[in-house]
């Protein structure tokens, strides 16, 4: 778990030793234990890494990483959970390690099974490749997308990393806006990350489940992962089939179990995160396995006093039903302002509320040096979990309006002007031109993805959700406020095998009776807290935006709101923005769906006055 980069001159001139020593120096947050650099023999290309080191944290799992023979070097960003089980299988190939990482698994996957080796791995990366012989550079990134890769290419230069902002600040690149994004982001926060397009028009992100060749000059990029092509045959009775989801889930999390470095959890008192601790529990109990840490009793729980998104007592039954003492960070009024501007900047993009409660709480797991966080990421968009108690009827709507968006290009931009009308009508649209202003949706991944015939409007839904919108720009929001404190998160839920497994499934193994995440509720059964398992209060890891915003927040909002920021003025009927804030502040009136429509105008004005 790293951050890594690389530039290559394509014309053949040698890259300035300073310049991949910016670029690597721009992402220190994220590999706080050693930096290392790496040039090819005629010094065109440039690899740079900053390690945070999990596994094999001595010298073995340095990098960048040059195999035995010389011909292969790599720099990785992620883990391979499977690694132990793919070394012995290719130490009787003949394969020799000279170190206990799974670095140097991938190099000699990459030797044995070249591209075909990305199949095999269970895993999250983001990765690079160069072979010494043929000049031919590799990148690659998971199947979800949960590890991150940027880039830059021109005839003359390609540069990769693993965050925007480091391409940006690194002198390398042009940084023009891109309107149409930034368009995007100000009516659908969750409209962008799943393509490839960035805030930035130079700036592209090879979309999840992608790879791509750099020869001779020449960019192919192809998707090389589509979970529709690999949804397994399911059981034909509930009870298999909940037996069979249990299995998974069980050895996903015993899996991610493995580090070489004590291990803890951010558990908010939910359904995800109570799944995931009380199950590393059932793991130990039942016998943990070669290179499982012992040292992953810590569990780190958010609390909000007064705030009504406050989950402590749940939290605190989900520890004691696990044997675990958990450390509390209360977030409170002052913790509104605090840090806002390093928040800001470390999630680096536009969302809808002020990330500030995940970035204090792995803060917190830094001062305590626990450096790897099993957490509950993947659940809600996996087995629908935004029904909340007596929302059932908007709940099933939603899927109809789904159903209707995945059926063609056309449908989904006719459901997407259907919104826009929406949030017009509401008062919180205030984009300049009209509705005329409304850029074209961006080509999604998994947005033409052939569903099965017989899926029913909700696992339409939700594979929309998983792929293309919310579940990618959650991930992307995770990984920067993690990383910006060089914690690394592992998800037990987005372990692949689970994933096509529980995408396999009905929609009444999903919601039914009023219940989301039916098959995981019923596999936990007698395996966690029952009040937990049977929950219906569904509040989600954020910050207490309306209490924030009709008190402490109001003062910052309305000095942002003053700054003269030309390239947001032609974006935005500023005018009609500070009148609506403005009134909503005064009748202290904030409230969820405000927030979610409005702090992205917030948010990207910020982002804006950063380079005015």
């Amino acid at each position: 778990m790293c951050g890594i980069a690389g530039i290559l001159n394509i014309r053949g001139n040698p890259v300035d030793p300073a310049e991949i020593s910016r670029l690597t120096n721009l992402l220190a947050h994220r590999g706080p234990f050693g930096e290392g650099t790496w040039f090819s023999a005629n010094r065109n290309l440039a690899f740079g890494h900053r390690r945070l080191a999990i596994i094999d944290p001595g010298e073995g799992g340095f990098q960048p990483m040059v195999s035995a023979d010389g011909r292969h070097v790599i720099v990785f960003n992620g883990e391979i959970y499977n690694f132990l089980e793919l070394r012995r299988e290719l130490e009787a190939q003949g394969a020799v390690f000279r170190s206990q990482s799974d670095t140097e698994v991938i190099l000699a996957a990459w030797r044995a099974w070249q591209e075909g080796m990305l199949s095999r791995f269970n895993g999250m990366w983001a990765l690079a490749i160069f072979d010494t012989e043929t000049e031919g550079l590799f990148l690659a990134r998971d199947r979800f997308g949960i590890k991150p890769l940027l880039y830059s290419w021109s005839p003359e230069r390609f540069v990769f990393a693993s965050e925007q902002r480091a391409l940006v600040r690194s002198g390398l690149i042009d940084t023009v806006l891109d309107v149409d994004v930034a368009r995007r982001l100000l009516i659908d926060a969750f409209g962008v990350e799943g393509s490839e397009r960035t805030l930035c028009r130079k700036v592209r992100r090879l979309q999840p489940g992608h790879c791509m060749w750099l020869r001779h000059g020449r960019l192919e990029i192809r998707r090389w992962w589509r979970t529709v092509d690999h949804l397994p045959e399911v059981p034909a009775t509930e009870g298999e089939r909940v037996e069979r989801f249990r299995e998974l889930f069980q050895d996903a999390v015993a899996l991610r179990m493995r580090s070489d470095v004590p291990i803890g959890t951010c558990l908010s008192g939910g359904f995800d995160s109570s799944a995931v601790i009380c199950t590393m529990a059932a793991h130990e109990k039942a016998g943990m396995g070669p290179r499982d840490n012992a040292s992953w009793r810590h569990a780190f729980v958010a609390t909000f006093p007064g705030a009504i998104n406050d989950e402590r007592p749940m939290a605190e039954e989900a520890a004691a039903w696990a044997d675990v003492a958990p450390s509390f960070l209360e977030i409170g009024r002052n913790d509104a302002l605090a840090d806002i501007d390093r928040i800001l900047d470390d999630n680096d993009d536009v969302y809808i509320g002020l990330p500030s409660a995940a970035w204090l709480i792995y803060q917190e797991l830094r001062r305590q040096n626990v450096t790897v966080s099993l957490d509950g990421h993947g659940a809600d968009e996996l087995m629908g979990a935004y029904l909340q108690e007596g929302q059932s009827t908007a709940f099933w709507a939603r899927n109809a309006l789904a159903g209707l968006s995945s059926s063609s290009a056309i449908a989904r931009r006719g459901v997407d002007l259907m919104r826009t009308l929406m949030i017009k009508r509401q008062g919180h649209y205030f984009l300049r031109g009209g509705l005329r202003g409304i850029p074209a949706q961006f080509s999604l991944v998994g947005d033409d993805d052939p569903l099965p015939r017989d899926w029913g409007s909700l696992n339409q839904r939700l594979y929309r959700m998983f792929h293309c919108t919310i579940l990618p720009t959650i991930l992307r929001n995770f990984d920067r406020l993690s990383m910006a404190h060089g914690i690394e998160v592992r998800m037990p839920f987005m372990d692949w095998r689970l994933v096509t497994y529980t995408m396999a499934l009905p929609d009444s193994s999903k919601a039914s009776d009023g219940y989301t995440k039916v098959v995981a509720r019923r596999a936990m059964a007698k395996h966690m807290p029952e009040s937990i398992r049977m929950g219906r209060r569904k509040v989600g890891f954020n910050s207490p935006m309306p209490e924030w915003l009709n008190g402490p927040l109001s003062g910052w909002t309305a000095d942002l709101l003053d700054r003269q920021v030309p390239a947001f003025t032609e974006l935005v009927d500023e005018p009609g923005l500070r009148k609506t804030v403005r009134r909503l502040t005064s009748s202290r009136t904030w409230d969820w769906e405000t927030v979610g429509r409005i702090w992205p105008y917030l948010n990207m004005k910020w982002m804006l006055a950063r380079y005015a």
